[in-house]
């Protein structure tokens, strides 16, 4: 198959809807084999992985490696949040979001390492504006997207000598099916969907595919000098100071 990424098998963890299913389709379409990770059914060829589960990056990497014996991208996306402040917040629902959002993907990376370094790899960690700043509630969320981004430099330190880079992306508001749902169960969706937009200098939220032209662009040798990042792609959010 043709394309810029002909030749190239990735993984996509998280990919049955929103970012990571637009990511995986774009791979696709120029040219990768994909295979994706989560709980539930998702395109392509698809692995069965509750990464709430200590050992499924290890069998989802191994299946990968006896189905197509290569891997060259992977994309880190898969994540969970449950809200509530710290004297809300189980420690049951802590180690749920650090287990899934930062240690499935350092595990991933682990397992893959061998295969990238085979073909000089890139791995993408999907983290979150939230590992920047932190809206009210989160205090598991944020912290396990900033440990993300943490990893995602330590990452391309010690293996851009073997040929690996390592990037991440920092979302801001997208509209996946959750974030769609969620403004859909406001009493006045539309004026909350204004609002939503008004926080951001280009006055609309993201769409999916905005974040997945990243993530591939990152993946892509057009890349092939950038590692260590976190890219934010927020429509400007983060950037504006709120008025005095």
């Amino acid at each position: 198959m043709s394309g810029r990424f002909a030749d190239k098998v990735a993984l996509v963890t998280g990919a049955s809807s929103g970012m990571g299913e637009a990511t995986a389709r774009m791979l696709a379409d120029q040219g990768a084999r994909v295979f994706t990770a989560q709980r539930g059914a998702a395109a392509h060829e698809t692995v069965a992985a509750d990464f709430a589960d200590p050992d499924a990056p290890r069998q989802v990497i191994e299946h990968i490696e006896r189905e197509a014996g290569q891997l060259d991208i992977l994309i880190n996306n898969a994540g969970v949040m449950r809200e509530g402040t710290v004297e809300e917040t189980s420690e049951a629902d802590w180690h749920l979001q650090m287990q899934v959002n930062l240690t499935a993907p350092f595990l991933l990376t682990r397992h893959a390492m061998p295969l990238l370094k085979d073909g000089g790899g890139a791995i993408v960690n999907v983290g979150s504006i939230e590992g920047l700043g932190s809206n009210p509630r989160h205090p598991a969320y944020c912290a396990s997207k900033a440990g993300l981004h943490g990893l995602t430099r330590a990452v391309a330190v010690d293996h851009g000598p073997e040929g690996v880079r390592c990037n991440a992306v920092a979302p801001g508001w997208i509209d996946t099916p959750l974030n769609v749902d969620f403004i859909e169960s406001m009493g006045d969706p539309d004026a909350f969907r204004d609002q939503i937009g008004g926080i951001h200098p280009v006055r609309r939220t993201g769409t999916p595919e905005e974040v997945a032209k990243l993530i591939c662009w990152l993946a892509s040798d057009e890349a092939g000098f950038v590692t260590g990042q976190i890219y934010t792609i927020d429509g400007g959010r983060t950037a504006q100071l709120s008025l005095p």
